[in-house]
């Protein structure tokens, strides 16, 4: 869940900030290409300063997240058209690269089911499917006739023919159990859902998927039966490293790397260092750690936290970032905060690029080998 710095002062964007604070997002490398195109609609609509600025606050926290917004529920319409402008973006294989996107298929991480189903005249189609061991992602489409524009929220029969119910999915006939996911609409990419469980799960490599959902004013549900079997290949490691500086400590307890994404689980404690610009009036945020390879690439953090409050003394991480472009030699956690105004917990440095301006504590940069 991304905590935005404050409350938004017109209810457009309070729907914004609720879609983004419940949301779980898609990796990509496009954060610079999604906000200037956002910049440039925002200033041709010549918005009053505070609605740009706040649009800014919610969807700069998606560039740092990655590729786009997904929301558990309605989003404006003003918002859905500006992502629609953003091109090549939408799918779950959107930031792969084709190298490391051929693997995933030949693993059969990465696959297109193509599976439709039609009644009444409504179809729904699932047409992409993710999973690595660790995330289980997939997008229904919708098609038809006279369809609403959005297809959330399902409230039962009592309403237009076409809104989506929360999909049920059952691995081998049992209910999936998960702690983290979404499900929501995907805005620039029309009359599509997606499901994403990102943490919690505890699947084999080989069983049958069931999705089964519902559509308001057709009798007959909607199921699909899709077998998923993965060549895992995931590297996991559990180098259990630990830096340290003055009373802040980390330690990296484990890394599982897939070609399409890298999961970090990793136990702080101490108090965050605060360096001489978050004094007074200011202060740092908890610790965030960017991960880096041998050649310098930075992976893209799924989800960045914030919270309304002075940074705790112990944290238990565990997020996803995107995948390696290649299984890296080394790596290394280069650990930073954001510098936040403690009156109203804004961010020092957030503008329509970044979500703010990074602090890193060099002392508390760690290095491990990657030994395949």
């Amino acid at each position: 869940m991304v905590h935005l710095p404050e409350p938004t002062e017109s209810k457009e964007m309070d729907t914004i900030e609720q879609w983004i604070r419940n949301s779980e997002m898609p990796r990509a490398s496009m954060s610079d290409q999604i906000m200037d195109k956002i910049g440039e609609i925002s200033m041709r609509k010549k918005q009053k300063p505070s609605v740009i600025r706040k649009t800014a606050i919610a969807v700069s926290a998606a560039a740092v997240l990655g590729v786009g917004v997904i929301g558990m529920g309605y989003v404006s319409p003003a918002m859905a058209a500006t992502l629609q402008q953003i091109p090549v973006i939408g799918s779950l294989f959107s930031g792969v690269s084709e190298e490391r996107l051929q693997i995933a298929m030949d693993q059969g991480i990465a696959t297109n089911p193509n599976l439709s189903v039609t009644h009444d005249g409504v179809t729904l189609k699932v047409s992409e499917l993710l999973y690595d061991g660790t995330r289980l992602a997939l997008q229904i489409e919708r098609e038809g006739i006279d369809m609403p524009s959005v297809i959330m929220p399902y409230q039962g029969n009592d309403e237009k023919k076409g809104y989506i119910k929360h999909p049920t999915l059952l691995a081998d006939g049992k209910e999936i159990k998960f702690t983290e996911g979404a499900f929501g609409e995907v805005p620039y990419k029309d009359h599509t859902i997606l499901v994403d469980l990102s943490k919690g799960l505890s699947l084999p490599d080989q069983f049958e998927l069931t999705i089964q959902t519902e559509v308001s004013q057709v009798k007959e549900p909607f199921i699909f039966k899709i077998p998923v079997k993965i060549n895992n290949q995931a590297l996991a490691l559990k180098p259990n490293a630990t830096k340290a500086s003055d009373s802040f400590s980390y330690t990296v307890k484990q890394l599982e790397l897939t070609p399409v994404s890298t999961r970090l689980v990793l136990d702080s404690e101490g108090t965050v260092p605060a360096a001489p610009e978050q004094s007074g009036q200011y202060s740092p945020s908890m610790m965030y750690y960017d991960i880096v390879d041998d050649q310098g690439n930075v992976l893209n953090q799924n989800q960045v936290d914030f919270f309304h409050r002075l940074p705790d003394t112990a944290y238990h991480i565990d997020q996803l970032y995107s995948g390696f472009r290649a299984t890296p030699k080394s790596i290394t956690f280069k650990p930073y905060t954001f510098t936040v105004k403690t009156s109203d917990w804004s961010i020092v440095g957030e503008s329509n690029g970044k979500l703010g301006d990074k602090t890193y504590i060099k002392e508390l940069e760690l290095t491990i080998p990657v030994q395949p």
